[in-house]
This record gives C-alpha cells, sequence and structure tokens, in this order.
C-alpha cells in the first residue's frame, strides 16, 4: 500500500488533505472520541456541554478553566505528518490542507494553504470591539480574559451550537472540488458538517489513512491502517 500510495502522490500534482484529530495525536494532543478521548474522562460536565456556546456565555470561568486545561497545547510541536504535508506543497504537490483541529500545527511546519474549519486557539478576538488577540491572551490571563475596552476576549474556535465560517467552508469545498487526489488522514469522518465536504470530490483517487474504519472506507481507493506520521513519512520522505 505504501508503494501504491508513493506512485499516487509522485504522478499527482494536485493534491488536498482532509485532516481531523488523529493527525495531531502523534503530538501528545488528545483527541475526543478514541477510548483515552476527552469525552471518556470525567469532569463536573461533559466536555461537549463545556464547549457549547450556551455554556460558553452563561459559565464563561467555567469554560476558560476547561479550556486552558485541555484544550491548549503550548508543548506541542509539528510530527511527521505535518512536516510530509508541508514537503508536499512546498513541492507544488499538495494544494490546500483542510483540517478539523484548531492546534495550527500545519502552519507551523510551514504549511501556507490551511482551511481551518474549526477555528484555531491561536487566534482570539474582543467580543465587544473585535480587536484580536494571540495565545498569549488566553495562557497568560487568569478567570476570564478581558480586552482593553472591557470586553470578553472569545477563542476564534467554532463551539458547539455555532456555524462554521462561511468563507472557510467555501474555500474547502473549492479545493476538494479541484482535486484530483484527496488523501484523508487521523479522521472518525463522525462530525458533521465537514465529513459531508468530501462528497464534493470529484478527483481520481481517494486515500484513507486511519487507525480504525471509517464510514468512508467502501469509497477509498487506497485503505491504510497504519499512524499517519509514520505512513506520510515513509512515502514522502524514502
Amino acid at each position: 500500500m505504501y508503494e501504491e500510495l508513493k506512485k499516487v502522490i509522485e504522478q499527482s500534482n494536485h493534491i488536498v488533505f482532509f485532516g481531523g484529530a488523529g493527525v495531531s495525536t502523534e503530538s501528545g494532543i488528545p483527541d475526543f472520541r478514541s477510548v483515552d478521548g476527552l469525552y471518556h474522562q470525567k469532569y463536573k460536565y461533559p466536555p461537549e456541554t463545556i464547549l457549547g456556546h450556551s455554556f460558553f456565555m452563561t459559565r464563561t470561568e467555567d469554560f476558560y478553566d476547561f479550556y486552558r486545561d485541555k484544550m491548549i497545547c503550548t508543548t506541542a510541536k509539528p510530527n511527521k505528518a505535518h512536516l510530509a504535508l508541508a514537503k508536499l506543497e512546498a513541492q507544488g504537490k499538495l494544494k490546500a490542507v483542510v483540517t478539523q483541529n484548531i492546534d495550527g500545527l500545519h502552519q507551523a511546519a510551514g504549511s501556507k494553504k490551511v482551511f481551518e474549519l474549526h477555528g484555531s486557539v491561536m487566534r482570539n478576538y474582543c467580543m465587544k470591539c473585535h480587536k484580536f488577540y494571540g495565545l498569549d491572551a488566553i495562557t497568560g490571563s487568569t478567570g476570564v480574559p478581558k480586552c482593553s475596552c472591557g470586553g470578553i476576549i472569545k477563542p476564534d474556535v467554532v463551539l458547539y451550537q455555532e456555524g462554521l465560517d462561511d468563507k472557510t467552508v467555501e474555500g474547502a469545498i473549492r479545493a476538494i472540488a479541484r482535486a484530483d487526489v484527496l488523501i484523508i488522514g487521523g479522521t472518525s469522518l463522525n462530525v458533521y458538517p465537514a465529513a459531508g465536504f468530501l462528497n464534493y470530490f470529484n478527483g481520481s483517487t481517494i486515500v484513507l489513512i486511519n487507525k480504525s474504519e471509517t464510514s468512508f472506507d467502501s469509497k477509498a481507493d487506497i485503505v491504510i491502517r497504519d499512524p499517519i506520521g509514520q505512513v506520510m513519512d515513509a512515502v514522502v520522505n524514502s
């Protein structure tokens, strides 16, 4: 399968990568839905409740206690998957990364064209005056972070009950629709509407790299069950 994937990559100059939490777990960032994921850990409130818009608005300090503790990982570094994808982009083969992750590791690895469907912890903004802040506005504060104008600083991430950014969605769908090869990696494909974007693919080859089965396996031309960092490093750097 590795040789087959390597050949597909060598023959294509219009690849798009669609990734999920499994891409970042190799950097030490926990996912949500695996056996050891956040949804299986015990908190005062369920994580999916804490990460909801209504909870953020009504219990903002509790939201930030969880958010700082579990959603931000300042020590995480790009892994072999991130680096291999950045290399493919630099070679002109990879045209875009569409990610469900919010950790900014694709950009840290050097990727330029990244559609962050669920936003990024690296960006934050004042809900009152809309001034933008970096990550240190959250990590360098306690309680509810406040803007100089007095407004609450909110992470630029998509919470439950919130819609995806229209421009990001349009860009992601356009990229997928134009690709001739779609590599899907590190995602269970259970999160919608993001997973539905794959239906816009009109190209020739779908590659699926994930450690567990997905509902999309039957549509893929190549299915690999190994860790994505191992796979991408082997086919890009060998």
